[in-house]
């Protein structure tokens, strides 16, 4: 940074940009009119230099950390600089052009000062709904991307200010819920609004060389403290495989691995020898990987800190292309987040051997979506349901994994309230509770509990659910000698029979049935006869492990009359266990 800058009025920039960026989120979250957005918080939104860097970005979902900038880069190159006009604003929702699937819709607006460009204010929000195969957009079973919806290569939505009203008119035709869909459009061109305003205020008061050397120190300063976190772990190479249960078409299950190669300041993370595309949705492009990687970057350096591209600077990742991470079209994307969550566990599996302060076992990983769909027969209009679903995370050095948190992948998303699923959508909530039966995630430290959510349909017509869950067949996987995690999967009710399944394609629903989500525990840490006794007490009473797997799991005897450990049968029973082991 030039010396002739104070330093102090540098700093109240950048928290003016950071500032801006949380504002872009509330903005967004209040003008949208989809519960997926202002309920689960479905989106993202920053700022970039004139480089496409990311520069500030609102919490949000983390797998859009890594798409800002490979969307505002493909559509620079499809126009050039010099066709990007003041009041521009473009919209991508491209899954091969660094974007996730159909349904994250993006909006790029250049910001110009003294006319230049000096940045772009970026908003990606989830549409529930954008046209295809079936309402929700993401069919499980699709086999090609045309099925998906709606795609948006980088156009005009507004052009020098003016709405692009034969776009928008395209927009409308071509989507089953279309009061929601320009309703979040809108709400995404007010995000973006806010970035200009901000920026160019900045630019106004500060002047324009202040906020470009605000920009570059922001980068470096984010540069700065990975490549520092970086020379704390031991340099050099691991090694992860492991293998995704199905692609939607078929449960073939799909390998895939990760090498690792840890320098004094840089980090590489090689894919090659991960499967090609599928033919089932469960692909993602390279924009969705290099953020699911990110993530993990982020929890080994500063997890904490506002999100910058100067973080990732150290980061470089190889995939080759057309691989079950790196689909190019026509492949289906729509189940991205499941391999790019199974890519981000991949990763963290490889690191979290030596950084075990950082990184525990894995976890739930899927966000178990589960969509419900169909006509409400008192309105006659159409509902879509969706949500993710929080679950288990894996134990650690520090401690127990958490209970009931959202996906690594999710980031600061949420699920609905009970009070707004039952308030918005033809359903009731039958049950909301942690799995206390599936077991699972014994160690040293446990891993923590999934979820148990159940639905129930009620006034509805031609209903029917669809869905996927990552981990039908395979549990998280445990360190130091802990246990496995269990499993995710749908259950649903029709007519008093119920079934089980990990994806499953559209599923013929009725008044009265009944679709269930239960979520994985996470894998557990360290060997679980060495949890102190008093801990798998407290377990037991508080219901979140039975007196026979407290007995089976953890070789602890407890009096069931009095509640207390019988020390010396447990003593007894773990030297036992011991030596049957050893």
């Amino acid at each position: 940074m030039p010396t002739d800058f104070d330093p102090f009025t540098v700093e109240i920039v950048r928290d003016k940009l950071s500032a801006a960026a949380d504002e872009m989120g509330v903005v967004l979250a209040r003008a949208s009119m989809s519960p997926i957005v202002y309920e689960v918080l479905d989106f993202a939104c920053g700022i970039t230099d004139a480089s496409a860097q990311v520069i500030a970005q609102t919490n949000g979902l983390t797998l859009f950390t890594g798409t800002f900038g490979p969307q505002v880069q493909s559509v620079v190159e499809k126009f050039g600089v010099d066709n990007l006009h003041e009041g521009d604003v473009f919209a991508t929702n491209i899954s091969y052009d660094g974007g996730t699937h159909t349904s994250d819709v993006c909006l790029i607006k250049p910001i110009f000062f003294e006319s230049r460009i000096v940045g772009f204010g970026v908003s990606v929000t989830h549409w529930i709904e954008i046209g295809g195969a079936v309402a929700g957009s993401i069919p499980p079973d699709a086999t090609e991307i045309y099925q998906e919806g709606l795609r948006l290569p980088g156009i005009r939505v507004v052009e020098a200010g003016e709405t692009n009203q034969t776009v928008w008119d395209i927009i409308e035709a071509n989507i089953r819920l279309p009061i929601t869909g320009i309703g979040d459009l809108n709400a995404g061109l007010a995000a973006v609004g806010i970035a200009e305003r901000r920026v160019v205020e900045a630019c106004e008061r500060y002047g324009v060389e202040l906020v470009d050397a605000t920009f570059e120190h922001i980068l470096e300063h984010g540069e700065r403290v990975a490549r520092a976190a970086l020379r704390e772990i031991p340099n050099g190479v691991y090694t992860a495989e492991d293998l995704i249960d199905g692609d939607g078409i078929t449960d073939d299950p799909i390998p895939i691995k990760v090498t690792v190669t840890v320098d004094d300041e840089s980090l590489h993370a090689d894919f090659t020898g991960s499967a090609p595309q599928t033919r089932g949705p469960i692909n993602c492009a390279a924009g969705a990987l290099l953020s699911a990687c990110k993530t993990v970057v982020r929890a080994i350096t500063d997890p904490q800190a506002k999100s910058n591209d100067g973080f990732f600077r150290p980061l470089t990742i190889t995939i080759p292309p057309g691989t079950i991470f790196s689909a190019e079209a026509p492949a289906p994307t729509g189940w991205y987040y499941e391999s790019a969550s199974c890519a981000n566990d991949l990763f963290w599996k490889a690191l979290a051997p030596i950084v075990p302060d950082r990184l525990g076992a894995g976890s739930y990983m899927s966000l178990s979506a589960a969509y419900l769909i169909g006509t409400e027969r008192e309105s006659g209009e159409l509902f879509v349901l969706a949500e993710p679903n929080i679950g288990g995370w894996g134990g650690s050095a520090l401690g127990d994994g958490e209970n009931a948190l959202i996906a690594t992948t999710d980031g600061d998303t949420y699920n609905f309230p009970v009070e707004v699923v039952e308030t918005r959508y033809p359903v009731l909530m039958e049950r909301y509770e942690l799995d206390t039966e599936s077991g699972g995630g014994a160690g040293m430290n446990r891993g923590g509990l999934g979820c148990v959510r159940e639905y129930r349909l009620y006034g509805v017509d031609d209903a029917s659910g669809y869905g996927s869950c990552s981990g039908a067949r395979r549990a998280p996987w445990p360190l130091e000698g802990g246990s496995p995690g269990s499993h995710n999967y749908l259950e649903y009710n029709q007519a008093g029979e119920a079934y089980r399944v990990g994806s499953t394609p559209k599923v013929a629903l009725a008044d009265g049935d009944r679709a269930m989500v239960v979520t994985a525990a996470g894998g557990g840490f360290g060997d679980p006869l060495d949890r102190d006794p008093e801990r798998v007490l407290n377990d037991v009473v508080d219901g979140y492990v039975s007196l026979a797997r407290a007995r089976e799991d953890y070789g602890v005897v407890i009096d069931p009359k009095s509640m207390t450990v019988d020390a010396s049968a447990t003593d007894e029973l773990r030297v036992e266990r011991r030596d049957v082991s050893g």
